[in-house]
């Protein structure tokens, strides 16, 4: 049984090929498998069809770039959801 379960929306993997529809199974906190019609077994059922589901993607925009001038090393902020 996996903790969560993505159902039916577009994956796009970050490898620059067109997304394709799959599901995308969570076990522990991690991306367990990827792929089509996984068993349905699962704590919490996601629909994503329409959507877009991107796993591992990280956005790093932070808004704070306005600060570069001063400080052209700043610290990273990407923070757990």
């Amino acid at each position: 049984m996996w903790d969560i379960l993505i159902r039916g929306g577009t994956v796009i993997d970050g490898s620059g090929t067109p997304g394709v529809p799959a599901d995308v199974a969570i076990e522990a906190g991690r991306v367990a498998r990827i792929g089509r019609d996984l068993p349905r077994d699962a704590v919490r059922v996601i629909d994503a069809e329409g959507l877009a589901v991107t796993p591992g993607f990280i956005d790093v925009k932070t808004h704070s770039d306005f600060v570069l001038p001063i400080n052209p090393r700043p610290k990273a902020r990407c923070a757990k959801g």
